[in-house]
């Protein structure tokens, strides 16, 4: 837990300060029991990183992270991103670790690649019984970083014809979970050769999620 805080406050410092070295960090994949495809979308975050790396000048590590939900090595990395098709199960165990580490400091952001939502809200309510996923309006601050969206979340992909949508779990005012639906914003990172995105799909799909990085390591 202390070694989450100090790395959150040195992003901080350095996002704040003209003359503070640029951070060495690295974000994370969260490997998850249920029998989802936790590990859908292979070249998503490489290629966030290295966007966010040259638009937003930060040094994040290249290579992502792999950790289980239960692992106290959650607690090495300030932002940690969920994605998958299908079903999620945490344990007792796992959903007091990623309580832990959200109330610590820690960001989770949940891309929904189609098919996860049900298992989404079920789990995560393990992890804050006391809270309700919320909409995100368009005027908050995630969708206005280096980046403006100001009709919220683009949408990349179609499924079942809903218009994206952006939800959150608040603790105590902090943005701790932000959940992405409809939109299939880990699609819109992945080589282009792999779904033959327009590129300015692509582009905005990789903006808003440098504007989450942003937001998740500057929001203290």
């Amino acid at each position: 837990m202390k070694k989450l805080l100090l790395t959150i406050f040195t992003i901080f410092l350095a996002f704040h300060s003209v003359n503070a070295q640029k951070p060495s960090f690295q974000i994370a994949k969260l490997k998850y029991n249920g029998g989802g495809d936790w590990y859908a979308n292979k070249t998503s975050l490489p290629n966030l990183i290295q966007f966010t790396n040259n638009n937003l000048k930060l040094n994040i590590d290249k290579n992502e992270k792999v950790v289980d939900a239960g692992s106290p090595e959650i607690m090495n990395y300030p932002f940690v991103h969920m994605t998958g098709h299908g079903n999620v199960v945490f344990s007792a165990a796992e959903a007091d670790n990623l309580r832990k580490y959200l109330i610590g400091g820690g960001f989770l952001h949940i891309d929904d690649n189609y098919g996860m939502d049900k298992f989404v809200r079920r789990e995560m309510k393990k992890v804050f019984p006391e809270l309700e996923f919320v909409e995100v309006p368009f005027s908050h601050p995630i969708y206005h970083q280096k980046y403006a969206f100001p009709k919220g979340l683009p949408k990349i992909h179609e499924h079942d014809n809903k218009p994206p949508q952006g939800f959150g779990l608040i603790y105590k005012g902090r943005l701790v979970c932000f959940y992405t639906y409809e939109t299939d914003l880990g699609n819109g990172w992945e080589d282009q050769e792999i779904y033959n995105d327009p590129e300015e799909k692509r582009q905005a799909a990789l903006r808003m999620g440098a504007n989450i990085l942003a937001f998740a390591l500057t929001q203290y």
